[in-house]
């Protein structure tokens, strides 16, 4: 088997970086949040996932100081809301870059819910949504040390809303609910449309 082999830092060599390929597929974090002066935002980010259970983690990467950023530093809440494949449309139409204050959910034609702990509303179609406490802002830095201009949100969910129709039998199910995913290249999404189980082996 051949071998193709690159450092990032001296380039791939490929047409396309391959690297967001490869991490793939992402779950979108489609994360809502408030300003100081409770103006909604809404945007979808792909390094995004869960890490932790007990209590929950989820966490989110910020390239550059957007307002996501800036909202949760200043009220320490988010939502996550789930994308499922209907808001396929409405999640990309929330990935443009518009002038700080517009509402993206009004922008997609999206109605917002209230959460029940937190500030900022989550989306009211959304299948399931997490209701999110920062713990930790961390600014990434490099194997040298150097400091990147990424910031890493972590939040503990304290809160989650969940469409009961896709409670079956006490367990959610993920493959109804649809969940879309980046994949690496421009444009390039999926979607979850099946799965299969693999038990763990025991010592």
């Amino acid at each position: 088997m051949s071998d193709y082999f690159y450092e990032p830092r001296k380039g791939h060599g490929l047409p396309h970086d391959p690297f967001k390929a490869i991490i793939a597929p992402r779950p979108i974090g489609w994360i809502s949040s408030v300003d100081a002066q409770g103006r909604v935002n809404l945007a979808p980010y792909s390094f995004f996932n869960g890490f932790a259970s007990n209590p929950p983690v989820i966490g989110f990467s910020n390239e550059g100081r957007k307002d996501s950023l800036r909202n949760v530093e200043a009220n320490g809440e988010f939502v996550a809301n789930l994308v499922s494949a209907d808001l396929a449309k409405e999640m990309n139409i929330t990935a443009a870059p518009v002038a700080h204050g517009v509402d993206e959910m009004q922008l997609a034609g999206l109605a917002a819910a209230p959460s029940t702990l937190v500030r900022p509303p989550r989306v009211a179609r959304a299948v399931a949504a997490l209701e999110c406490k920062v713990s930790q802002i961390i600014q990434l830095q490099s194997a040298a040390g150097s400091l990147m201009e990424t910031w890493l949100v972590l939040g503990e969910v304290v809160g989650v809303h969940i469409d009961d129709r896709f409670l079956v039998d006490g367990i959610f199910d993920t493959v109804a609910a649809h969940p879309i995913a980046r994949m690496g290249y421009r444009g390039d999404y999926t979607e979850v449309v099946g799965k299969f189980e693999m038990i763990r082996p025991t010592a």
